[in-house]
């Protein structure tokens, strides 16, 4: 009997020490996210091309809103000028007649709830990757696979790249990017590990040239976003803002980048 009076005594205790937390996250009013990466694939014409607009949205929200109703246009150095529309009102705006030239210029111009915002980059060219590397004996227990994507870097040039790894099953690739400061006119390789790789996966391998602003604004946000960056509650050095800008309320600026790129995709099973 005694026990048992004890046992309850317990058990009373922990569950009158269960408080309910009500956790405040700072709210802000919504920015409009630019989402517009411009690829030209090697062996494609590079007509078809997709710009997505989206609000931010507080940290616990369930779905990302979308942003109808904008006028975008992209036109090159000639004065072309590119329209992309979002017929199915879903915050993907389509354009099929893009015309990708290298080392062009392109500005992008976005019209949203009356204001304007506009970004530049230059269409950057791309090292196509020369061969891949698989070693059965990586990571700490010496039994992980580990995939590197050699390529070589021009010499006598400033080469910046995005290396995308997406395995068979993954829903969010990785992402890498290299410079050549330390690597010109070499072959140097991309790197890719992953715990859960099983063999007979395919493994997508997408590499792209990027421009040296491009490169700064993903190492930051990809810093920051790493096991070494904090979770999500703790306070981020700064807000890493890309290269569009609001020219109507430069207070209001928007997340996200405008890139143009050409870009190399190869397929890769896992043996």
């Amino acid at each position: 009997m005694k026990n048992r009076l004890y046992l309850l005594i317990i058990l009373f205790t922990f569950s009158a020490c269960e408080d309910v937390i009500n956790l405040q996250v700072p709210s802000a009013e919504p920015r409009l996210v630019i989402d517009a990466s411009l690829n030209w694939f090697e062996g494609t014409s590079g007509n078809n091309q997709t710009i997505k607009l989206s609000l931010s949205a507080p940290f616990f929200n369930d779905q990302i809103p979308i942003a109808t109703g904008a006028t975008v246009l992209v036109n090159d150095q000639n004065n072309n000028v590119f329209n992309f529309l979002d017929t199915n009102s879903n915050g993907t705006y389509e354009c099929f007649d893009f015309n990708p030239q290298l080392n062009q210029e392109y500005n992008l111009t976005i019209t949203y709830n009356g204001e304007t915002y506009i970004g530049s980059e230059t269409m950057m060219t791309v090292t196509p990757i020369d061969f891949i590397e698989q070693n059965d004996d990586g990571g700490f227990s010496g039994e992980e696979i580990e995939i590197k994507a050699f390529y070589t870097d021009p010499e006598s040039e400033e080469n910046f790249y995005l290396f995308e790894f997406k395995e068979q099953n993954e829903t969010n690739p990785s992402l890498e990017v290299y410079d050549d400061e330390f690597t010109n006119g070499n072959q140097i390789f991309a790197f890719y590990s992953n715990p859960e790789t099983e063999i007979g996966n395919q493994l997508n391998i997408k590499n792209y040239g990027i421009s040296k602003q491009f490169y700064e604004f993903v190492f930051l946000l990809l810093q920051q976003t790493s096991d070494a960056g904090g979770g999500p509650f703790e306070l981020q050095p700064a807000t890493v803002r890309g290269n569009c800008i609001n020219q109507t309320n430069p207070e209001n600026f928007p997340f996200g980048y405008f890139r143009v790129s050409q870009a190399n995709e190869l397929i890769y099973t896992i043996e």
